[in-house]
């Protein structure tokens, strides 16, 4: 079975799903789609723990890997997450070299880092699972989305064990006295994308972004993101859900929903 260490080691994009929908069967729904990753968001979800442990069940019957966006860059929460079974997390507000490698170290075993033996189910099916094989597997995603993240940008991508950096467009855009927005429509917002983005690459670290539309999505990929995500289930859900709608009343066009908020 393919794991997300599999797909972060491949050329090529990583497009991936984002359920904020507690639901079992809508992450099952998202996890037959084709998606490379799919992502349950404990953050700004409306997911508990329990919900994300079911959700990560039925991920795993459609053999696609899954991240966990925690709550917080908090050891307790990463690690229960990956205890879980999440194969990677995405960790919000990442300020700081400091704060990234807080979050690497909460992902890896010693002598790597100083997670705490305990994978509930992380170890089930892997026969020869350990400290070692567990610390290889889990790939960690820190999100740059603060005025701080974007000036230590170079220092936070150069952390041993960052594997991706995930641009919250939304964040980045409030946290700049910007509209928030996930379509990055100002000049100015563009650049600060563009600016972790150069940081990336000079890094050689996968850069990742949300993105509130399909057009936005490939205008990034052209620029060299290779973590995609379009919107989440509950943006797809009201979308189709509005264009029906709208085509029956006989409306041009139906009402669009929300732009992406991470």
């Amino acid at each position: 079975m393919t794991t997300l260490r599999d797909v972060w080691e491949a050329e090529g994009i990583k497009v991936g799903g984002w359920c904020v929908v507690p639901s079992a069967l809508t992450a099952e729904l998202m996890g037959h789609c084709g998606f490379d990753w799919v992502c349950i968001d404990t953050q700004h979800g409306l997911i508990g723990y329990e919900s994300m442990a079911a959700m990560l069940q039925a991920l795993a019957i459609t053999g696609t890997p899954a991240f966990v966006r925690v709550r917080w860059n908090e050891p307790g929460e990463i690690m229960k997450a990956l205890d879980a079974g999440a194969q990677g997390v995405i960790v919000p507000m990442v300020n700081s070299a400091d704060e990234a490698r807080q979050a690497v170290g909460a992902c890896r075993y010693p002598p790597d880092g100083y997670r705490s033996w305990g994978p509930i189910r992380a170890s089930l099916g892997i026969a020869d699972y350990s400290p070692a094989l567990a610390n290889r597997r889990v790939v960690v995603a820190v999100m740059i989305e603060t005025p701080d993240g974007v000036r230590n940008a170079d220092k936070i991508t150069s952390v041993p064990g960052v594997d991706a950096v995930y641009v919250g467009p939304s964040d980045l855009a409030a946290g700049h006295g910007m509209v928030p927005d996930g379509t990055v429509r100002e000049p100015e917002h563009a650049r600060l994308v563009e600016t972790i983005l150069a940081a990336c690459q000079r890094a050689g670290v996968v850069a990742g972004i949300h993105c509130g539309d399909l057009e936005t999505a490939i205008r990034w990929r052209q620029a060299g993101f290779r973590m995609l995500n379009v919107q989440s289930d509950a943006v797809f859900l009201r979308q189709a859900a509005q264009a029906v709608v709208g085509s029956l009343k006989g409306q041009a066009e139906a009402r669009p929903a929300s732009s992406a908020y991470a």
